[in-house]
């Protein structure tokens, strides 16, 4: 029997159908009508002997043996992107996509500067950043860059501190101008507070009223820091905040400062297979520095 030779162009198409899970925005991706997408992972599939995805009305999933073939198309990928950019003779412009895996907090206020800058300088490459509450699959390319709050302990991934950050307890200016002078949460017993909801809590770091009194537990709670922003800056209740995000907003005062002061961590994760795409190195390197830079100044 002959060997099967994967083909590039056959992987690509796999790769794009793998992470959109839909063949009409793998296509809007590639350039290809649905059709002709469908049709070329079906004959992929006649040609190694395997179905690759289960078809259903929610999309294409990938079967185990799909899931085997992601890590071997990455790599081709790799493989395609560096030979072109060294080839090409254009080391110094970047080209393809980066996607970036961030917290909706991390990805509004530490992210947009830092990929705007990058996406300027670059004008053929494509920066995507994905705003999700969640924990983020690089082996399963869900994105090629992830900010997390605790480090991965496995899997083949590189893992970088980017930086220490603040956190406080937040209130609208006249919340507290109302309550009058705040020095333990028993003064604050008639105020809502904000939070995350408890079984919705992704990653241990963010479990934060956990560490106060019973009293504190949140009445308005959201998977989403932004959706719990805009309740502390409408004057719903009080909030613990990262202080880069309440420092953009003069009417959120930080209260009970020597109660609840917190500090947490970002962390950089990357594949290791990714260690000489040019793209995904100078997005790692302005990711790091501009939220090193960002978050320095917001403890100053």
């Amino acid at each position: 029997m002959q060997k099967q030779v994967m083909k590039w162009d056959d992987m690509r198409v796999f790769l794009a159908v793998a992470r959109h899970n839909r063949l009409l925005a793998a296509g809007r991706k590639l350039g290809l009508d649905p059709a002709t997408v469908g049709r070329r992972i079906t004959a992929l599939e006649d040609a190694i002997g395997t179905k690759l995805f289960d078809r259903s009305p929610q999309g294409y999933s990938l079967t185990d043996s799909g899931n085997s073939l992601i890590s071997h198309a990455q790599a081709m990928e790799n493989q395609a992107a560096a030979a072109a950019e060294e080839i090409g003779g254009q080391s110094d412009r970047l080209l393809g996509s980066v996607r970036i895996g961030a917290p909706d907090g991390v990805s509004n206020y530490l992210l947009t500067d830092a990929c705007d800058a990058l996406s300027r300088d670059n004008p053929e490459l494509q920066v995507q950043v994905v705003a999700l509450s969640r924990m983020f699959s690089l082996s399963k390319r869900e994105a090629d860059l992830a900010v997390t709050l605790s480090p991965p302990t496995a899997g083949r991934l590189t893992v970088r501190k980017i930086s220490d950050y603040r956190l406080r307890l937040y209130a609208h200016r006249n919340i507290v101008s109302r309550v009058g002078e705040i020095t333990s949460m028993e003064d604050l017993r008639d105020v809502r507070g904000i939070g995350y909801i408890s079984d919705m809590i992704f990653d241990r770091e963010l479990d934060y009223y956990s560490l106060l009194s019973r009293e504190a537990d949140p009445s308005l709670t959201s998977n989403s820091l932004i959706v719990q922003l805009r309740w502390c800056l409408k004057g719903a209740g009080f909030c613990i905040l990262p202080d880069f995000v309440a420092r953009e907003h003069a009417e959120l005062v930080p209260i009970l400062t020597e109660d609840v002061n917190l500090t947490r961590a970002f962390f950089l994760v990357r594949h290791q297979d990714d260690a000489r795409v040019a793209r995904i190195n100078r997005m790692a390197d302005v990711i790091v520095d501009w939220m090193r830079e960002t978050l320095a100044s917001a403890s100053a």
